[in-house]
Formats: C-alpha cells, structure tokens, sequence
C-alpha cells in the first residue's frame, strides 16, 4: 500500500501517463474479484475525466503481478493495447506445486470457484489461455536464473504458446540474474515500452 508516488508512477507521471496500482489481497492472483475490482476502478477513472473509450491502456507487473497483467489482459472490461510482464507466473498449476508456501495462497484465491481446482486454475493460467488471449501486444522479460519462478515452466512455455497461436509478443531473457532483479538497462526498457505503448515515443 503506497502512501507516495513510487520511482515508477513518477515516470509514467512527467510522461502525463496515470498509473493505477490496485489495492487488492495480496495473494489475488487476479481471480475474479481481482478483474472485477480493477476494471471498477478504471471505471472510475474514465467517467472522473472523461477520458473516450479510445484512450490506451497498458498492464505491466512482476512475478504474481506479472501473472496479473497477463490474466487481466485476457479478462479486462476494456482490453489493454499492451501487456508487460516481469517474471512472469504463466503455469499456475504447476505454480501450485512449484514451493511449499504457494498452495494455501492459491487456494485461497479460487477456493469458492465452481469446479475442480486444476480447471479453474487453467482458467486463470497463461500457458493455457494463450489460444483466446487478445491480439494485442506483449513484452515479457524473464531472468535466467529465477529461484522462484522457473523461466523453462513458465515464461519459456507461454512464448512458445503465443508464438505458435499468432500472437505478437517479444522475449526478454535477463542474464546472471535472480526473480524479477532487472539491470538498470532491461528495467528502463520495461518502463519505455509502457511509453512507446501509450504515446508512441
């Protein structure tokens, strides 16, 4: 919970770009609550400034926000124009099963969705949403030596997928480095291409 503009708000701000950081359960993993919660708030937005139903929107974020960005894309009221994902979650069943402390927090997520676990964790799993994802575009940076979310289970995956179902999306392999710990290079592109997604620059 932010009770000030981080580093990146304020770049997107001198880029006269809002940036909204929804405030939900920390364990979400953009369930329905999450989607309905976040396309509220963007609502709110657009009948706050009258922005037109033309105006771009772009979701990025890291490890289980990561995960967010891309199941958002899939499921949002307004579809963005363009998805940025760092280290991304992309096989939520196998995430399940991936570290000892995951199952309580995913299950807490979709334990009140209707069916069988590994269904309905498909239904929010970008390896196996990659058919029906939007034809938008996605930037997905991933470092090569992630502990927590392993780049061949997932990110490596949900390429492979999206690239064999048509989809425009670029790959970002980040060297010598551990979950979400972009260089200083890779982390100013993430911000730029959320720019260039926008306002063209």
């Amino acid at each position: 919970m932010y009770s000030e503009d981080n580093e990146e708000a304020a770049y997107y701000a001198e880029n006269g770009i809002i940036y909204v950081f929804p405030y939900n359960n920390p364990w979400c993993w953009m369930n329905p609550q999450a989607i309905a919660y976040t396309d509220e708030i963007i609502d709110v937005l657009f009948e706050k400034y009258g922005f037109s139903e033309d105006l771009p929107i772009v979701v990025n974020g890291g490890s289980m926000g990561g995960h967010s960005s891309l199941v958002y894309t899939r499921y949002a009221k307004r579809t963005p124009v363009c998805c940025i994902a760092n280290c991304p979650v992309c096989d939520l069943p196998y995430h399940y099963t991936e570290r000892p402390d995951l199952p309580r927090t995913i299950y807490s997520a979709f334990c009140k969705e209707e069916g069988a676990l590994n269904d309905v964790l498909k239904k929010f799993s970008p390896v196996h949403l990659a058919d029906t994802m939007p034809s938008v575009t996605y930037h997905i940076f991933h470092c090569d030596k992630d502990q927590a979310v392993n780049i061949n289970k997932h990110s490596d995956l949900f390429i492979a997928n999206m690239k064999a179902a048509g989809k425009d999306i670029s790959y970002y392999i980040v060297k010598d480095k551990d979950h979400c710990d972009l260089t200083p290079e890779m982390y100013a592109l993430y911000k730029e291409l959320a720019v260039k997604a926008i306002i063209g620059q």
